[in-house]
Parts: structure tokens; sequence; C-alpha cells
């Protein structure tokens, strides 16, 4: 699946992951050999935004701001392509050339803390009001904060869903999982689509993970058990896990869905190709734009356990190596001034991390009556962070492959219990990734 520039978050990131650590899982401007923490008091910042230049154009004017407003610090920025972004970091760290500043996808943070790349953070009172998704922790400390979030939601026509009888849910009434079904099946029973829901089953690397775990956690289950992070067993395999799975493969053998989606999810919404689209809130912009008041914006579904979508999004941390923590510190806390925060969310098109009157002023939308308040909404009330784990990377991939197989044919409770054995063996052999 192609993902909108805000949605590039999910595609390689953790796949990158599985060789950060021990067993653990954009057109460039840099080299992974260029990197340095800098010297005295001048600092270096990497991103994975090379290939993004509305956003490092952001990124960018936050570092200008901070040179120019005092004398004592100086921060240079060097920009990577995404699709080697993580491998960079890896090289780096493995050769003792890591910056002082760089930004990760916010299940990385984790694993890279236990790999001791990143140092925790202090940054005071400048996380007042921050988007709880936005702050990246492990072990109860936190280790990265981002300027943005994003959302999972569902798209569809209005005039379809009232056509069809199916009431139009809100973020207090979602539907629930009967009522998701029956109006599948309405939508099916028209005629009018060979599959009316596209739950972007195209979509590869971290958007299995992202999408489909939340399903799962709305069901009772979960990635892993979230007491300790020892064991998947009970949370990924339990009945609750198999309900789920064999729901999600009942989707493709009623023709409710593709076993593989098309490319382009906004295209077959608005070409009514499908009638429902699983998506986030980037697809938001361009679908208001092709169908305008007729576009419903659909809360998740409450399969029983509440409605839920993943959260966290790029964040920025600070390098265990860095020589001069009290110049990163200081950049990390200027950077997050809701006018800087906002500034980078606008350029990306995402929800800022930040509600404060001088962030809305950038992009009112979000606020109270704009036209993507509701995914601030979706993000505030039902954002479940990936395991914050050292073990994710690993977790990700093998939930991946086990629901790719479910969607495929195989049998969900075999399935998911090798899926299981995989994970705990991973996270033994890393003595629990303590």
């Amino acid at each position: 699946m192609k993902f909108h520039k805000s949605r590039r978050l999910l595609t390689a990131s953790i796949a990158a992951m599985v060789i950060a650590a021990p067993l653990a899982g954009c057109s460039g401007t840099a080299s992974a050999s260029g990197g340095s923490g800098g010297s005295g008091n001048s600092i270096t910042l990497w991103t994975h935004n090379a290939g993004n230049p509305a956003e490092l154009a952001a990124d960018q004017k936050i570092v200008s701001a901070f040179n120019s407003s005092q004398s004592k610090y100086k921060v240079t920025v060097q920009a990577f392509p995404q699709a080697s972004y993580n491998q960079s970091v890896v090289a780096a760290a493995a050769s003792g050339k890591l910056p002082c500043v760089l930004d990760m996808d916010a299940p990385n943070v984790p694993n890279w803390a236990w790999a001791k790349y990143l140092a925790p953070l202090d940054l005071g009172t400048s996380l007042k009001g921050q988007l709880p998704s936005t702050i990246g922790k492990w072990n109860g400390k936190v280790y990265a904060v981002g300027y943005y979030d994003v959302a999972l939601a569902m798209f569809a026509r209005k005039s379809v869903l009232t056509a069809a009888g199916i009431r139009i849910p809100t973020i207090d009434t979602p539907w629930t999982q009967d009522e998701f079904n029956q109006s599948l099946a309405a939508l099916k029973k028209t005629g009018k689509w060979a599959a009316p829901l596209d739950l972007g089953t195209s979509g590869t690397g971290e958007w299995w993970t992202y999408a489909y775990s939340p399903l799962l956690q709305s069901f009772g289950g979960d990635l892993i058990n979230r007491t300790d992070y020892q064991s998947a067993d009970g949370a990924l395999n339990g009945a609750n896990a198999v309900n789920w799975a064999t729901w999600m493969r009942g989707l493709v053998t009623q023709g409710l869905i593709a076993q593989k989606s098309g490319a382009d999810a906004n295209a077959d919404l608005t070409n009514n190709k499908t009638a429902i689209e699983y998506s986030g809130s980037w697809a938001a912009a361009p679908l208001s734009k092709t169908l305008g008041k007729d576009l419903a914006v659909i809360p998740p579904v409450n399969f029983g356990s509440g409605p839920k979508i993943g959260g966290g999004s790029w964040e920025w941390g600070m390098t265990n190596t860095c020589e001069n923590k009290a110049a990163a510190t200081a950049y990390l806390k200027f950077s997050l001034q809701p006018q800087y925060q906002a500034s980078v969310a606008v350029a990306a098109g995402t929800i800022p991390a930040t509600s404060s009157p001088a962030a809305l002023k950038l992009d009112p939308s979000y606020g109270p009556g704009g036209s993507n308040e509701i995914f601030a909404q979706i993000s505030r009330k039902y954002a479940e962070l990936r395991p914050p784990t050292p073990a994710y990377p690993f977790i990700s991939t093998t939930f991946t492959t086990a629901a790719q197989n479910i969607l495929a044919g195989a049998d969900p409770k075999s399935t998911l219990d090798q899926a299981v054995r995989g994970i705990d063996a991973n996270i033994k052999t890393n003595n629990g990734y303590k």
C-alpha cells in the first residue's frame, strides 16, 4: 500500500528495527558515516525527512529559530531518506557516531532505549498538555516526544449509508460489532460492490500491526500481556484473539473485503468501487475535496472491549552518547513550544500534539467545531500505544505474518499459537529485555 507522507511512519521502520539490537528485532542528504554528536556547543540533529520537503522545512525553521534565540548552542541538521534511516541509525550506533538529537518512529523507542541508543529526557513542564500518545516511554522514563499524531478512522458517503438504512455513527455512539457486521451485509446485499469494505489489506510493513492490532484489542485480545511484557500467551492466542482472527478471515470468505485490496483506497472509494474505506486522518483532505459534505468520518468500531486505534508517530529524542546533553535538552524544550509543534503538524497534515491556543491559531481545523476535530477526539479518546517493550519489533513482524496467513486461510488458533511460541522464545532469549 502506498502511504501518504504522514502515513510513512508505518512503512519500513519496524522491519529495519529487527536488526537494531541483539535478536530484537526520502532522497537523502547525508550518510551514517557523516554523523556525530557534534563538538563543543555545536550539536547535530538527524531526521528521516529528506524526502519530505514540507516537514523538513518546518524542522529546519525550528532549528534556525533556536540558533537565533541564543548564542550558547548551535544545532546542525542532517536529513536522511526514510527507507534507509533506521539502518543508518543502527550502523552509527555500532560505530559510535550517533548525533545528539534524532527522530524515531514511536514503537521503536523502547527498543532503542533498551539498546542504549537513547538517554532519558528531563523536559520538566514542557510536556504539560501534550497528547499522551506522543510521549515515548520505557520503564517509567520518558525517552522521546513527538509534535503530532495521526488517527485511524473509516470513511464513506453519507448518501450510501443512508440509502442502505445504515446509521452514521458518532464518537459517543460508535458502531457495535453486530451493527458493523449488519451494515457490511446490507451493503453487500445491494450487489453494487464486489467487496464493500476496503480494509487496506494490500498494505505492507508496519501498517498491518498499526491497523489490525487495534481491532484485536477491541475484541479483548492483545499482542502481549501488558502486566510484565514477558509473554503473549493468552493475549494473542486466547478466546478473544481467536474470535478476532475468525472474524477477520470471515470478511474474506463472505466477500466483504478483498484478501488484497486495491492500491489506491481513496480512488476506489471516490470511484464507488468500495463503500467504506479503513484508513486514517491523512485521507480526510483528499476525500473531502472530492466528496464534500457527503463524506462521513466514522470512528472505530466497538467490538466489545471499546473502540481502539493505534497511537504514536515520529518522535524526537537524545542519544546516550551525546557529549552535550544540556544543548540537546535545551533544543528539545525550545522545539516543544506550541507554535513550533503546530507548524510541523501543519506541514505533515497531522494532528498537533498540543491543543493550546497558539497551536490552534495555526490550524484551527482540529479545534472545537473544526473539520478535523473528530480526529483529535478519536486520538485522545481511543488511542492505545503499541506495546512499549523492546520486543515490539519482533512482535510486530510476527503478528504481521500471522495475520496475513490467517487472511489467506490458515487455521486461526494454530497460527496464533505459533506466533505466541515465537514471541515468547524471543523474549526468553533476550533475558526478558531487562
